[in-house]
């Protein structure tokens, strides 16, 4: 997985009326976690920005004060109107204990569905992993090519060296669905997208006849 370099500093102080201040500074109250005790930092929005507008995931190496430590962004506070961060959670990364995050993924290939009509439905956009950190790829890519209507990928269908996929593997990951009954047969029951597909049917036929 890419790295990227942010620089922090350390805060001395904490506290709501500490943290209103080095926002009024366009600082971004921060805290990294790990096996030892809570680090309080601030981190500029500037050093931050590469890190927030991209769909990719980065490993940081996390600048404080001169001393580099590898961690993950676990959480980020954003203001509920306003586009301000208002807190960030970094996690610890140790090369030998597994980490847990969010990977985005990537679809390849034509499905041989697609070319049949059908219309590929994406429902996981990211997958949440488990792994040592020399194992954290960059993307999960999932080849549809072999998929025709109806047919779809699963998280328990995955399988992947050194990584542990941790949603539940019943989820559906990306399908491909007839154009006509798309919406429904990703969320309804089989049984229901078949009665929708037999009334839009029967719908059809009774306005033929009028």
């Amino acid at each position: 997985m890419e790295s990227l370099t942010v620089k922090a500093q350390k805060r001395a102080t904490v506290g709501k009326k500490e943290s209103k201040r080095l926002r009024a500074q366009k600082l971004i109250p921060a805290v990294l976690y790990g096996k030892d005790e809570p680090v309080h930092l601030t981190v500029s929005f500037n050093e931050i920005r590469k890190l927030v507008y991209t769909p990719n995931v980065y490993l940081v190496n996390l600048d404080i004060d001169g001393e580099v430590r590898k961690a993950i962004i676990q959480d980020m506070q954003w203001h509920p109107v306003e586009e301000q961060i208002l807190h960030i959670d970094f996690i610890r990364v140790e090369e030998d204990k597994p980490v847990k995050i969010s990977i985005p993924v990537k679809i390849t290939g034509t499905s041989k569905g697609i070319k049949s009509g059908g219309r590929l439905k994406t429902n996981m956009r990211k997958l949440r992993i488990k792994a040592l950190s020399e194992n954290l790829p960059d993307t999960i890519d999932i080849d549809v090519t072999e998929l025709e209507i109806g047919d779809s990928i699963k998280v328990g269908e995955l399988q992947r060296e050194n990584l542990e996929f941790l949603d539940n593997k019943s989820n559906l990951i990306v399908g491909v669905v007839s154009t006509r009954v798309a919406q429904a047969s990703m969320t309804l029951p089989e049984e229901e997208a078949e009665a929708s597909e037999e009334q839009e049917e029967s719908s059809e036929e009774g306005e033929s006849t009028e």
